[in-house]
């Protein structure tokens, strides 16, 4: 009997791996039926437990994803930004406290440090967003470029350095500059020498050069963005809105490393065990500097966030850019890490949500194809108000149908919900969520729920 019982105690967590992973493939092939293209990887204790590539690198000619894909990381970036920052500072090479201007002193903005900097606390503004009306948008821009642009045009400041937070592109830009500057070398051949290489991270590289010098890299994700006009998916240098990923294609720090899910968990190891910097740095670095989410409780340590939900304690980061979203997290309870790639813009976050609670025995709502069906527009009356999910959304009637509201938005952000039966509807903009309501034998609404990516949560009716 004893004997039985170790065997039993001994392959019941290989048992519960196995059922978390059907559970988890279940999921994401989903996911894919709902449109999801793009790469996933689980690990715990930093090994991996699940591993998969869906849909295409290459929509055009129809050429697979596989787990070796390179992906463009957006603002995944900013975590290798922050960590050179922090090898120059073990160097002796700068400080912290260092001013901006001691390295750019053409710059027009005083007393902001290079901590401003790391954590989205210098009041910069938005690069893009000025340089989209001064820039000639057939002429590449690098990092030198928007220096010189900054320089000249001297955009205000939002806020005080250190005031406030407010997310900052701007910023690591100025820090990838910062690192070309001390090194006398590119940020691209920093990043190569001094984590790619010593990490074993062969795939990874800053890919800055797609347009400029026309370089190409084999398995390489190309990102896609949906043409409502068309009904497709297309690059996103088709489409005059997204001109920028021309013209801002050059500039690194920010954005533009490029990696492979495999990669990421090197990197996500190194930073677990401080293989690239001290341990008293490396705990700097994932340690919360500044609140970002009230509510939440959420703070960013530099180039990361510094979160807690429901399921515990973890750091994570996102990225976006036209055609890619990515998501990196690891959570301290079972201590896993979720890599989550997507190259046609899939909610990467919402995706790896759900992964998180799947590994942790939750519930979770499969996703499946929702076919819109025809109901009495006067159903909807009841429906209209405003509700409280995760925010507040108002739910309102025009022309016999329903649609999602954002307080305080244009109605052109409005979104269309589709009726799959008279008590529950789905999103028309190709995303996994739902509103379902539950009524009361008076046919008033009880209950709402809204299921987000399979993660579904109660409503209250504020309005």
């Amino acid at each position: 009997m004893y004997k039985y019982l170790i065997l039993f105690l001994l392959s019941a967590p290989l048992i519960c791996k196995a059922q978390h992973n059907t559970k988890i493939d279940h999921y994401l092939n989903g996911e894919y039926q709902q449109g999801f293209n793009g790469n996933v990887l689980i690990a715990q204790h930093g090994k991996i437990i699940y591993q998969k590539a869906f849909g295409y690198r290459n929509l055009d000619l129809k050429l697979p994803l596989n787990n070796s894909s390179l992906f463009d990381l957006a603002s995944v970036s900013k975590q290798f930004t922050a960590l050179s920052i922090l090898q120059l500072k073990e160097q002796g090479k700068l400080k912290l406290t260092d001013s901006l201007r001691a390295y750019f002193p053409q710059l027009p903005y005083h007393n902001i440090t290079i901590q401003n900097l790391l954590t989205h606390t210098s009041g910069l503004p938005d690069y893009l967003n000025q340089m989209t009306k001064k820039w000639d948008h057939k002429q590449i821009a690098f990092n030198n470029d928007v220096l010189e642009f900054l320089a000249s045009n001297k955009p205000k400041p939002l806020f005080p350095p250190g005031s406030q937070y407010e997310y900052s592109n701007t910023g690591y830009i100025l820090l990838a500059s910062i690192i070309d500057k001390l090194t006398g070398d590119s940020y691209a051949n920093y990043l190569k020498q001094h984590i790619f290489k010593p990490l074993g991270m062969d795939s990874s590289r800053v890919y800055n050069t797609r347009r400029s010098k026309k370089d190409t890299i084999a398995n390489y994700a190309y990102g896609y963005v949906y043409n409502a006009v068309s009904k497709t998916y297309v690059l996103p240098d088709s489409l005059k809105r997204f001109d920028f990923v021309y013209w801002l294609d050059g500039v690194t720090g920010d954005g533009t490393v490029n990696s492979t899910t495999g990669d990421l968990l090197k990197w996500d190891n190194a930073l677990l065990s401080h293989k690239l910097l001290n341990a008293a740095d490396q705990k700097d670095m994932l340690s919360p500097h500044v609140l970002t989410d009230t509510i939440a409780k959420g703070y960013y340590g530099y180039g990361i966030d510094i979160l807690k939900d429901e399921l515990g304690n973890f750091t994570s980061h996102n990225g976006s850019w036209p055609g890619y979203t990515s998501v990196l997290t690891h959570y301290e309870t079972g201590d896993y890490t979720i890599i989550v790639l997507s190259n046609n813009e899939s909610n990467a976050v919402g995706i790896s949500k759900a992964i998180g609670y799947i590994l942790n025995s939750r519930a979770v709502v499969q996703p499946y194809l929702h076919k819109k069906v025809t109901i009495d527009p006067t159903v909807l009356d009841k429906y209209i108000g405003k509700y409280l999910f995760t925010l507040e959304i108002e739910l309102v009637k025009r022309d016999g149908k329903l649609y999602r509201h954002l307080p305080g938005r244009s109605i052109n952000s409005d979104v269309e919900l589709n009726p799959e039966s008279p008590t529950k509807f789905f999103y028309s903009n190709r995303v996994d969520i739902q509103i379902e309501f539950e009524l009361d034998k008076q046919g008033n609404v009880a209950h709402a729920y809204l299921i987000n990516y399979g993660l579904k949560t109660e409503a209250r009716k504020t309005q």
